[in-house]
């Protein structure tokens, strides 16, 4: 898979660069899925995601996919419900991507942790610009639920969340598949977070895995939850014994 790396200027953030992989035998001008990933030097190197998704495409389990690895650059600031990153990636980013390469429907967006915040903060801001939203561990902090008040961006991040709590209809038709693992202190606010979304009518599947809050165990659940998602087959069922809310 070839890589080019690329910086958008002038965003209401700065400059973001990141990273865009393509798989081999494809062209610019071919139009491909794309993902588009938070953290992506960190997924692709600590979670292995562009050679997972690179046996995928081989075994014919998904189709030649690009993937848009993003670079946080202060991940905090950015990725903390901030509106400007939103507007960054969603109204410069991603022109600047589509631009540069030829695509086929939506892009799906992921991200963990703040990432996984960032991705449904960016898509309910500006919905439909992806088609769909794959979150882990999502850290989305409640007050009175959550202990993290020392947390620098903790008002901005708890404010975004009630107001998605507060919702009284579907925001987004993008599918949005979480993940979350059992061993961490996220679990619960992502077990409210699924709860909401499916009782304001988004289409949202929800799965519980064994492991903590770590890459290693975010890149467990890439087989089969994310590689079903980009194959636009519906969602996963549950492996045996796990929880499915």
């Amino acid at each position: 898979m070839a890589r080019n790396r690329l910086t958008v200027t002038d965003t209401p953030v700065g400059d973001v660069d990141l990273v865009v992989v393509t798989p081999a035998g494809t062209r610019r001008r071919d139009p491909l899925p794309l993902l588009v990933a938070h953290d992506g030097p960190e997924y692709s190197r600590r979670a292995h995601l562009v050679s997972t998704l690179r046996e995928a495409m081989a075994s014919g389990r998904i189709p030649p996919t690009r993937v848009a690895l993003l670079e946080p650059g202060p991940r905090n600031e950015r990725y903390s419900a901030n509106t400007d990153w939103a507007d960054s990636l969603t109204l410069h980013v991603l022109p600047a991507v589509h631009t540069a390469y030829a695509s086929s429907g939506r892009p799906t967006l992921m991200g963990a942790s703040l990432g996984g915040l960032a991705s449904l903060q960016a898509e309910w801001r500006h919905p439909g610009t992806f088609g769909s939203l794959f979150l882990q561990s999502g850290s989305f902090f409640r007050k009175r639920l959550d202990d993290e008040e020392d947390f620098e961006f903790w008002d901005r991040v708890t404010a975004f969340v009630t107001s998605v709590r507060r919702a009284r209809r579907r925001r987004t038709s993008a599918r949005i598949v979480m993940t979350c693992n059992t061993d961490e202190g996220n679990l619960t606010n992502n077990r409210q977070m699924a709860e909401v979304l499916a009782r304001t009518g988004h289409d949202v599947a929800f799965h519980e895995l064994p492991g903590r809050h770590d890459w290693r165990d975010w890149a467990a659940a890439f087989d089969p939850f994310l590689l079903t998602l980009l194959q636009g087959s519906g969602h996963p069922k549950p492996r045996p014994g796990e929880a499915h809310g």
